[in-house]
């Protein structure tokens, strides 16, 4: 039996996730919460929802979450990390709030809280933490014991969630015509997210004010791309790119998207592309949809020879990367000065989200940051 590591003053983890429907009749309710406050009409969601309709009305993103699940549990036992880890979703079930209520009524006081977003933005970080504050409202509302919550940090440049993604290019290269394979350009994906969203998203310590989004991207991908060259010999060009795009018309979003992208590449006569989702930490649906069966598509229109690399999902590594945040994050709670680990330039991200960092439109409560009214 390993000896037990200590996470003291956690007593729980909670993997928080975005949800997705797991049947034809989910579909519209779910795109109604997604949705919820904005007004679309419900044939318009319909609409929306065709591509899950593609899929039997099933996202793969709660299976792929029951999947890592399971990997951080197994791998907390087999290091001897004895800390419970419970799961819920902002837009399904099982849903925060009733996770956060079981917890509780466990007797849970100190809970940390993994979310399946690595990057930093307003619907990857901030999102997540006014969600956390409206669930610990409703709790209080019931007279529950509200229990102190903290967030992981953006995990986005850990050595275990990026090698993963390194061997996962290597074997899409290998999976690849030898004829085309060495003049194969990498295109690195991730989701689209408004130009304004943008621009304010973070700060990144050293870098100043907002602009954090695509800085962590770009990062990464200069860290593959430097590991997939230094082990092939072969110094391949690339791109980051953008998918999954939603929204009015006349917003800017960031660009370009990856359906362009490869009529781009393939008018420059580049022989192949390997798609790589940096951005996503499963395979849920922005990835089977939008680059296996979307940007695949665009590919065979064009004749144009393409690959897609796996995410992490539920890899061991990456189940270690998060016991290494855990314990990181619990011994400085204890006053200490853990080592923090990241690969490329920009440094492990801050564990107390400072005030203003990524905003909303408009202002609301946010938990497990400087400005918490739940501290």
């Amino acid at each position: 039996m390993p000896d037990s590591l200590d996470c003291t003053p956690y007593d729980a983890l909670l993997l928080l996730s975005f949800g997705g429907p797991e049947g034809p009749d989910d579909v519209v309710p779910f795109l109604e919460n997604v949705t919820k406050g904005r007004g679309i009409p419900k044939e318009r969601l319909k609409e929306v929802g065709q591509h899950y309709f593609l899929f039997d009305g099933i996202s793969p993103i709660n299976a792929q979450n029951r999947a890592l699940l399971d990997a951080l549990r197994k791998d907390f036992a087999e290091h001897g990390l004895d800390l419970p880890v419970y799961w819920g979703n902002r837009n399904w079930a099982p849903y925060l709030t009733d996770v956060l209520r079981d917890m509780v009524n466990d007797g849970h006081r100190r809970i940390l809280v993994l979310t399946t977003s690595a990057y930093t933005s307003y619907s990857g970080c901030r999102q997540y933490r006014e969600n956390l504050a409206d669930s610990l409202a409703a709790l209080q509302a019931e007279g529950l014991p509200l229990p102190k919550i903290d967030k992981l940090r953006q995990y986005f440049n850990h050595p275990g969630f990026v090698r993963p993604m390194i061997d996962g290019v290597l074997e899409s290269l290998a999976s690849l015509p030898e004829d085309v394979r060495t003049g194969a350009h990498l295109a690195f994906t991730t989701h689209s997210i408004p130009d304004s969203a943008a621009d304010t998203s973070g700060p990144v310590e050293g870098h100043g004010e907002g602009g954090a989004y695509v800085r962590q991207h770009l990062d990464v991908a200069q860290v593959i791309a430097d590991a997939v060259r230094e082990q092939t010999g072969v110094d391949r060009p690339w791109q980051l790119v953008y998918q999954s795009r939603s929204g009015a018309p006349h917003i800017p979003w960031l660009e370009p998207d990856i359906c362009d992208h490869l009529e781009e590449q393939h008018g420059a006569g580049v022989p192949a592309v390997v798609m790589v989702p940096i951005g996503f930490v499963s395979d849920h649906m922005e990835v089977l949809y939008d680059l296996d069966t979307e940007a695949t598509a665009k590919a065979a229109e064009l004749g144009l020879p393409v690959a897609r690399s796996a995410t992490v999902g539920a890899d061991p590594r990456f189940a270690g990367a998060v016991r290494d945040l855990v314990l990181e994050r619990a011994a400085a709670e204890r006053g200490a000065d853990p080592e923090r680990c990241a690969l490329g330039t920009l440094g492990a991200s801050h564990d107390l989200c400072p005030v203003g960092c990524c905003p909303a439109r408009a202002p609301r409560p946010a938990a497990a940051g400087i400005d918490s009214p739940y501290a």
